[in-house]
């Protein structure tokens, strides 16, 4: 039984490993030491503007401008005293918790105790001490939201981005499959005139763009923001790229069933395309998201109601300059979507790069 035992294992029960081995797994358990530091200081580097900007949109506007500067928000701690109406803020004063008393003594006042007002010390407010607690100011955002219509643009937004994804997937699937599948005098001529204008840049198209707008009426309307992109070059090649790497015979199965074009399209072909569709929608999602010289033109600065994000960010930094924390809280709410939105969807980038590698 033992000598049995021994086969199978490849090694006996407490034998000792060679000197070469000993070394071979340390320097393996190094190596992946090191690897693993690297990766967490780099990860947390690349982190850090982000917590930085998460902290700032809680913090109360004075505490904005505190130096040194903290990464958490805080907020001054304060004390009910006797004969007074609202609550002071505390102090530390040799090792003592007071409030400070303007118009008692003389210069900047004097520090009492909250317990007994009477107890007073002379007040220097340059050199007390604050007496600080974390206190994250949600309040920040409802302010950002209500008074500053970022509301209403975070509603244009999704709804701007959502037409846009949808319609990109849905002329890119037709075209994708047009290209890849069906044949036709010109087909592959037309492709590469229809892939080649990817290469034109977008301020080249804005002024014959802004033009057919005005054209058909659109101009500072939501639809100006829709319609131009939901026909996408990239799109169409990315999904014809994926059609065409789709055996034929899967289709030939289909048609001999009597399944029409559309048909194989929606129930063969479509399912199939999964992780092609996710990434062409996440790319496209943060594409109408963060978009802002288009909506800049077309859109009018006085037309609030349907300004997007991008317009709405631009105009709080300048009526919001001196309340930062506003606006870093309207950063955060504009960036949040996308990054969920990218971390559920980031399994479907990896299946569509495996996938794009196998015959």
């Amino acid at each position: 039984m033992a000598d049995t035992t021994t086969h199978r294992t490849g090694t006996a029960p407490g034998a000792a490993l060679s000197d070469s081995e000993r070394r071979g797994r340390r320097r393996e358990r190094l190596r992946r030491a090191g690897l693993y530091t690297v990766l967490t200081v780099v990860g947390l580097g690349l982190l850090f503007p982000f917590l930085v900007v998460a902290g700032a949109s809680l913090k109360a506007r004075d505490d904005i401008f505190r130096y040194p500067p903290r990464l958490l928000p805080y907020s001054q701690d304060v004390a009910e005293v006797a004969g007074q109406d609202e609550a002071l803020p505390l102090y530390d004063i040799d090792g003592e918790e007071r409030v400070l008393l303007e118009g008692v003594g003389g210069g900047d006042g004097a520090f009492a105790l909250p317990e007994d007002p009477t107890d007073v010390v002379e007040a220097n407010i340059r050199t007390a001490t604050t007496v600080d607690s974390v206190t994250a100011r949600t309040e920040n955002f409802g302010e950002v939201l209500d008074q500053q219509n970022l509301g209403r643009s975070l509603t244009n937004t999704i709804l701007v981005t959502v037409l846009v994804v949808g319609g990109t997937v849905l002329t890119s699937l037709m075209g994708g499959y047009a290209f890849a599948r069906i044949s036709f005098p010109g087909r592959d001529a037309l492709f590469l005139v229809y892939i080649g204008s990817i290469m034109v840049p977008f301020v080249i198209l804005i002024v014959p763009l802004y033009q057919v707008m005005v054209g058909l009426g659109w101009v500072d309307s939501l639809a100006a923001l829709v319609f131009p992109f939901v026909f996408n070059a990239y799109g169409t090649f990315l999904i014809r790229q994926f059609f065409v790497s789709i055996p034929k015979e899967l289709e030939e199965a289909a048609v001999l069933d009597g399944a029409s074009r559309w048909t194989i399209l929606w129930r063969i072909f479509v399912p199939l395309s999964a992780p092609a569709i996710a990434t062409l929608s996440t790319f496209m999602f943060l594409y109408a998201w963060n978009s802002f010289v288009w909506p800049f033109i077309v859109i009018n600065a006085g037309n609030t109601d349907n300004h997007v994000l991008t317009l709405s960010l631009q105009q709080l930094g300048g009526r919001a300059a001196d309340t930062p924390n506003l606006i870093f809280a309207a950063v955060i709410i504009a960036i949040a979507v996308p990054v969920t939105v990218f971390v559920l969807a980031q399994r479907y980038f990896v299946e569509n790069l495996a996938s794009s590698g196998i015959k």
